[in-house]
């Protein structure tokens, strides 16, 4: 098995605060991650480099057999599809939803001039359908709830049938219905056996989808623990990883974690 991103002793500084300290981590072809932690973990600046949208202040980022830093972006780019708040926010609200999806193709935001193949126009139209959003084709991106932006975005994220697929809090901003829908959703791409190698993003235990293999403990900008998932997902190395006495468990598949106060029983 193959890696498609390695992580050597990796730091980024922004002025004089240290985001992420000596992170190293593998990530390999079938593997299906998510990265837990805190807010200011350095969860998301991890994400910008492995979706090679920053460069390390020290240390090594090497992305599907290419060094960053000596390589053009810009190519690298459309190999490696991301969903996350930033990108939402690049996407004008009065734009076609079909050509949100389509659009990625030539990695741009808004659609122009460019000329699409008949190729494009069918896996947009199968990638829409797949995610449930086929019907919004010719609604505009503004007018949608979150859940179908959301759902917008991961298939614009496969348009160009990466070889990496990161999401960045996906179910950010969705009531309880719109998470379960889309957490089956994502449960069904990262169970395909043919899906990219996957990365997600959260805050939440109960927001991991049945299918991911591997997890990422962080906490100010250093890792915890990263491995299997069975042996990760503990409550020592969720209660280090969050300052907390957390039991946690797993339940049909999904996982739990209670934080275990004084007067109050476990689970």
């Amino acid at each position: 098995m193959s890696s498609v991103i390695e992580v050597k002793d990796v730091s980024v500084r922004r002025g004089g605060s240290l985001i992420l300290d000596h992170v190293s981590w593998t990530v390999d072809e079938r593997d299906r991650w998510v990265i837990i932690g805190p807010n200011g973990a350095g969860k998301t600046t991890l994400c910008r480099l492995v979706s090679a949208a920053l460069f390390p202040t020290e240390g090594e980022v090497a992305l599907l057999d290419e060094v960053m830093g000596h390589v053009d972006v810009f190519e690298l780019r459309p190999r490696i599809g991301v969903c996350s708040a930033a990108v939402a926010d690049q996407i004008p609200d009065d734009e076609i939803v079909r050509d949100v999806v389509i659009s990625a193709a030539y990695a741009v935001y808004g659609r122009w001039r460019e000329a699409y193949r008949a190729g494009d126009e069918r896996r947009a139209t199968a990638l829409m359908a797949d995610l449930g959003v086929g019907p919004l084709a010719r609604r505009r991106f503004g007018t949608l709830s979150e859940g179908e932006k959301k759902r917008v975005q991961i298939a614009r994220a496969l348009m160009t049938d990466p070889e990496v697929l990161i999401l960045d809090e996906p179910t950010a901003g969705l009531d309880l219905a719109g998470r379960e829908l889309l957490l089956d959703t994502l449960s069904m791409i990262v169970l395909e056996p043919r899906a990219p190698a996957s990365i997600m993003v959260t805050h939440h235990v109960e927001e991991i989808p049945v299918g991911i293999t591997h997890a990422l403990l962080m906490k100010q900008g250093h890792v915890v623990a990263g491995g299997p998932l069975e042996q990760v997902m503990t409550s020592a190395w969720l209660s280090k990883t969050f300052d907390l006495p957390l039991e946690v468990g797993q339940r049909h598949g999904r996982w739990w974690a209670q934080a275990l106060l004084p007067g109050r029983g476990g689970r």
